[in-house]
């Protein structure tokens, strides 16, 4: 039976969807999507929980009035159902799950009383609407549209009257509860055509403001369904609008693509003020003094600003594109590095929090590593260069030009510190010396004819193992630069480990299995089924070598037996592929970064941690056996020392007790 691994920590946030970032009314917790997982996370404490529930990558999320429900609706496969998760925020647990919809939920919209919840499907699904009884978690009412729907949203004051923002318009929708149907009435715009994409509805019911993709905000009056004024006079928004928030003196807030957050006047309808945020605006959500609110942005940043000047405040980074690698430094588990688009960054494993950015624009990091010493970080690029990095300021420390041709793709380091041996994504193998000021290629060895995806070396930095697309996996003699041995499979390999003891290979690819190999014949032992759905990418293994860690596009991290060769513990969490996965050295921790910019740690379960403290403490008993062997064979050894004599005179008195003995039992 297999264990649910325990999350510890995630980081990352999902900037891409539209109203994702909410402050919950008690203000002190934000909620907000990371993949498949809703992360609650205490503003002050930094303490994180999390809903868990959806199987897919989340789409939208709300919250009620006084905060007692959280909503959350999902993305699946072309066919299948999406579903709605209704949730208790105080016990964080699922109330209902919902399901009509196909393909997409759309939006969420909590009614004033909190007796109904509305939801909107996607194109796939008709763009239809849902109205759900709360209580019974039964669908009321349902109706489809023939454009496109943006966003549902209920009235401030009411349960019974919805705006439903369209592609080409917007809609005043009425439940009627007697005839069991939903009634709309189209919004006057006259002449004028937009796309609009989002709304915000005053406290009195009486105005509601549209964003629009050009890039101004439509005032309409919700009682003449009929739009009264634009906004900004002069300067349309860049790259459109794509979120409104309103202020008690209605003034409003507005969320630009291009990363631009701005204030109306309410009497003007003219611009106030303004910042520059990192990465197009898509959250806004504001304190219950409305003095100040949270921004997020696509780039999966999180802001914290004030509503007279906006000044912004970064609060919280993470990744925003696929993760390409992580590397703890030796022997310390409070650091870690990951690369990706752009940027390597280095992160507190305790609190969480980013320490470190090293930025080179254009380009992704694909591989990362840290030198032994613990005084640099290599990387590296796409553009085909290995670069190292002063771990503490970030500051260039050397660059190899040209070390490939179409990137670097994998390296590694030797445990002395003066060699890095990298692979690229034509094939080649190369090692290169380190210096103080010089960085020498001693050799190019070019057998592999794919891209080298994974690299390790043995402890005494004789022998190096690499792993390539090609289906081959071949151990290098790093003293001659010469094959050893040839490991072929008809399998993209993905990844290569040794075991602790070095006698054994672990391999995994593109065909769904992870394989044992001898190190002294390349013959494979055993092959497991390491996934049902798709290729495995990553694998970790601990320090014993008991256990092993493997994660892929099926998205979930596995936790396995060595020996056994089962299962025991899977962590559901991700909503893209795992990329890479690694241990932390003190063995407490596994850390899995995928494709989604999410990055999971992972609490090692207790039988784990307790198995291999039971390992270590027989090593005093181990002991005391080496010391009785070793007592043993020194007597043996005087034994053989005695002369002759003695041995015969011993014989002739052990031949006399035995005859003695046999006389005895015959009386």
């Amino acid at each position: 039976m297999q264990s649910e691994l325990e999350i510890q920590a995630v980081i990352g946030f999902t900037g891409k969807i539209i109203q994702g970032l909410v402050l919950h009314p008690d203000n002190e917790h934000v909620i907000y999507p990371l993949g498949s997982t809703i992360v609650v996370r205490h503003i002050i404490t930094r303490q994180q929980t999390f809903l868990r529930g959806h199987d897919n990558q989340i789409s939208v999320i709300t919250v009620s009035r006084t905060g007692d429900y959280v909503a959350s609706g999902q993305k699946t496969y072309m066919g299948f159902q999406a579903d709605i998760i209704i949730w208790d925020f105080k016990d964080r647990s699922m109330i209902h799950r919902l399901k009509l919809h196909k393909v997409l939920i759309q939006s969420l919209s909590f009614s004033y009383n909190e007796l109904y919840l509305a939801s909107l499907g996607g194109i796939d699904d008709k763009n239809m609407l849902i109205v759900w009884d709360i209580k019974a978690g039964k669908a009321l009412y349902g109706t489809p549209n023939r454009d496109p729907v943006n966003q549902v949203q209920f009235y401030n004051q009411s349960d019974e009257k919805m705006i439903a923002v369209l592609n080409t318009g917007v809609q005043i929708l009425t439940i009627d509860r007697l005839n069991k149907k939903i009634q709309s009435v189209d919004v006057n715009f006259g002449n004028v055509k937009r796309t609009f994409t989002c709304v915000a509805i005053d406290k009195n019911d009486k105005f509601c403001y549209c964003g629009t993709k050009t890039g101004d905000v439509f005032e309409i009056q919700m009682d003449m369904a009929i739009y009264k004024r634009l906004a900004p006079v002069k300067k349309l928004f860049s790259q459109g609008v794509n979120c409104l928030g309103l202020l008690q003196n209605g003034d409003i807030i507005v969320g630009a693509g291009d990363g631009m957050i701005a204030k109306v006047s309410f009497q003007t309808m003219q611009i106030v003020a303004s910042s520059e945020l990192l990465g197009g605006v898509t959250s806004v959500s504001f304190t219950n003094d409305q003095t100040h609110f949270f921004a997020g942005t696509v780039q999966s940043n999180i802001y914290w600003l004030d509503t007279e000047k906006l000044i912004p405040e970064l609060r919280n980074t993470c990744h925003y594109e696929r993760i390409n690698d992580v590397a703890f430094p030796h022997n310390y588990s409070d650091v870690f590095a990951t690369s990706s688009l752009n940027d390597i960054r280095v992160w507190n494993a305790k609190n969480r929090q980013e320490l470190l950015r090293i930025q080179v624009p254009n380009l992704e990091c694909w591989a990362v590593a840290f030198m032994n010493d613990g005084k640099s970080i290599v990387s590296g690029w796409s553009d085909g260069k290995i670069r190292a990095f002063l771990p503490q300021s970030g500051r260039l420390l050397y660059v190899i030009n040209d070390a490939h041709i179409h990137g670097c793709t994998s390296l590694t380091c030797t445990s002395d510190c003066q060699r890095i041996i990298s692979g690229g994504s034509e094939g080649e193998v190369r090692v290169w010396e380190i210096g103080k000021q010089t960085q020498v290629m001693k050799s190019s060895m070019k057998e592999h004819r794919g891209r080298v995806w994974s690299i390790q070396v043995r402890r005494n930095n004789e022998q190096a193992v690499s792993a390539s697309a090609d289906g081959s996996c071949i151990i290098w003699d790093l003293k001659s630069f010469t094959r050893v041995m040839c490991l072929f499979e008809s399998t993209l390999f993905k990844m290569v480990l040794y075991h602790p003891e070095e006698s054994q290979l672990l391999t995994t690819g593109s065909d769904r299995k992870i394989t044992y190999w001898e190190t002294f014949d390349g013959q494979a032992i055993r092959m497991l089924d390491g996934s049902e759905e798709g290729e495995v990418n990553a694998l970790a293994i601990t320090k014993e070598g008991e256990h092993f860690v493997s994660g892929g596009e099926d998205k979930e991290v596995k936790l396995w037996g060595y020996d056994e060769g089962i299962c025991y513990f899977k962590g559901q969490g991700h909503s893209g592929t795992i990329t890479r996965i690694t241990i932390s050295p003190d063995q407490r921790t596994i850390i899995s970064v995928g494709a989604e910019g999410a990055i999971f740690i992972w609490k090692m379960p207790e039988s784990v941690i307790n198995s291999k403290a039971q390992q270590e403490l027989p090593t005093v008993q181990s002991v005391k056996k080496q010391n009785d062997i070793q007592q043993q064979s020194q007597q043996q050894q005087l034994q053989q020392s005695v002369p002759k004599d003695a041995q015969s005179q011993k014989s002739n008195q052990n031949a006399k007790s035995v005859k003695s003995g046999t006389k005895s039992s015959k009386k």
